[in-house]
């Protein structure tokens, strides 16, 4: 293997903290800190980041901090390594540390142009695309204590902010769903209008929610990913992250005030980032949710493992060109099935290990927009769907064989699937199914089939009898 590494080189001197990045974890410093880094380095600013998490994390804050904001990234594959060192960050906050007031306080601050979020799909907590004001949390916030969700914190930190005179600013969520600005968007503004309608008024005036598609496959940090990084660095570097070389990130250009150099390090702004988002949702992203079940019920570990198996790697190419690709308006210029097949050699990608069961934690946040939403459109085009149901059914089959898997809704999804009618009880947990899918009795037979096949043949079985319908030019690569 052969190793470059690349210093910082733009002046971290006249950094200052300009964007405050919530839910600041390996993605973070994967992906959006990427393309801030080049974009100094290419077009220069003041840019700089305050890193900051909400519940765990302080440690890996600590860390940061002690090693001056610095860390290297270093994108990986089979037979090179990259490591670039990144000095965007100027500082860091936790409330568990710095207390309850520094993050509101921060947002409020004169500098302060841009909030960038990575707190997962749970972390918005929304319901139906509105705030959930029954989640435990948000009742809490609104009842008027120190705020300790990302929504209550936001608000918290835009009403000082309206207090002080310091204008808007821009809140721009790099998370994987579907209109993630319109969701952030709808959460902020329906927690200010509980608290104070004018509150809620001047945000929609003054503060901008673009959406962004972002995408870079960055598995959590392992033993093996950390030794990768100290042979190639021949040094520790504690706060380092293993990726793929791939990275994109699509943005809505729609900014309060001036914009970060996201552009000049490689980022696309767009008017409407929808079909990109939803391409990638749909293709790389429902592929992965389908591998994270399906891969562990044929016994592999990780995403690499799995594309060594051509009969799943075979059912992915089929799920993305025949079954997720005719439910999408596709950008210009794009080559559907050059873009799958880029997917799976990035799949097959030996040096990142990304473990399956990592993606299977909040499935049932993914599933909707991942596969249930394209499913529904199958059915209403009348076209086959077959490794979704498949896909479907290994969830439920894995919720009942598998260890169990991190989930905010973990407790019922447990209890259903371990039910006497386990397809049809996980199917009627509310608010899972996307309304367009409520009432459909096409959708519960396709899924109770393939989970039948894999009871009594197994996974593998199950698998290759449900292929022989896909042509060799379907399976090719």
């Amino acid at each position: 293997m052969t190793s470059k590494r690349i210093p910082c080189s733009y002046d971290r001197t006249v950094l200052r903290p300009r964007i405050l990045h919530l839910g600041f974890g390996a993605f973070a410093r994967a992906h959006p800190m990427v393309y801030l880094h080049h974009g100094l380095a290419a077009a220069g600013g003041d840019w700089g980041v305050v890193a900051a998490r909400l519940n765990s994390g302080v440690d890996a804050l600590d860390a940061l901090d002690q090693a001056d904001g610095l860390y290297h990234v270093a994108e990986a594959d089979g037979d090179t390594i990259t490591l670039r060192e990144i000095g965007v960050l100027t500082g860091s906050r936790h409330p568990a540390r710095d207390g309850a007031a520094a993050l509101p306080a921060l947002i409020a601050s004169a500098p302060m142009s841009l909030i960038l979020l990575t707190i997962t799909e749970k972390g918005y907590c929304t319901k139906a695309d509105a705030l959930d004001v029954d989640h435990p949390g948000i009742r809490a916030d609104l009842a008027g204590g120190a705020p300790s969700t990302a929504i209550g914190v936001i608000v918290a930190g835009l009403a000082q902010r309206r207090t002080a005179g310091h204008g808007g600013l821009t809140i721009l969520s790099c998370d994987n769903q579907p209109h993630n600005g319109a969701l952030t968007r709808a959460a902020v503004l329906d927690f200010a209008r509980a608290l104070e309608p004018e509150l809620a008024n001047w945000i929609s005036t003054h503060v901008r929610f673009p959406s962004s598609m972002v995408d870079r496959i960055v598995p959590a940090m392992t033993d093996d990913s950390r030794a990768v990084i100290r042979d190639a660095l021949d040094a520790e570097d504690p706060n380092a992250i293993l990726c793929e070389p791939f990275r994109q990130w699509v943005i809505e250009d729609d900014f309060a005030g001036d914009i970060p150099p996201f552009a000049a390090g490689g980022a696309l702004l767009v008017p409407d980032v929808r079909p990109f988002e939803e391409m990638k949702l749909r293709l790389l992203n429902g592929a992965h949710t389908t591998l994270a079940w399906l891969g562990q019920l044929l016994g592999h570990e990780t995403v690499s493992d799995s594309m060594q198996d051509k009969n799943l790697r075979t059912a992915l190419r089929h799920l993305m060109l025949a079954e997720q690709a005719p439910t999408l308006t596709l950008p210009g210029g794009i080559d559907i099935v050059a873009y799958a097949d880029d997917l799976l050699t990035r799949f097959a990608n030996t040096r990142l290990r990304h473990r399956l069961a990592q993606i299977a934690m909040d499935s049932s946040q993914k599933m909707p927009q991942r596969l249930l939403a394209p499913i529904a459109q199958n059915i209403a085009a009348d076209r086959d769907w077959n490794i979704s149901a498949l896909a479907l059914a290994a969830w439920i089959k894995g919720l009942r064989d598998l260890a169990p898997i991190d989930d905010p809704r973990q407790a019922e999804l447990y209890a259903a699937a371990a039910s006497d009618t386990p397809v049809t009880s996980v199917l009627a947990l509310p608010g899972l199914l996307p309304e367009a899918l409520h009432d459909c009795t096409v959708l519960t037979g396709p899924v109770l089939e393939a989970y039948a096949r894999l009871e009594r043949t197994g996974a593998a079985a199950t698998l290759a009898a449900m292929l022989t319908h896909v042509s060799p030019a379907e399976a090719a690569q």
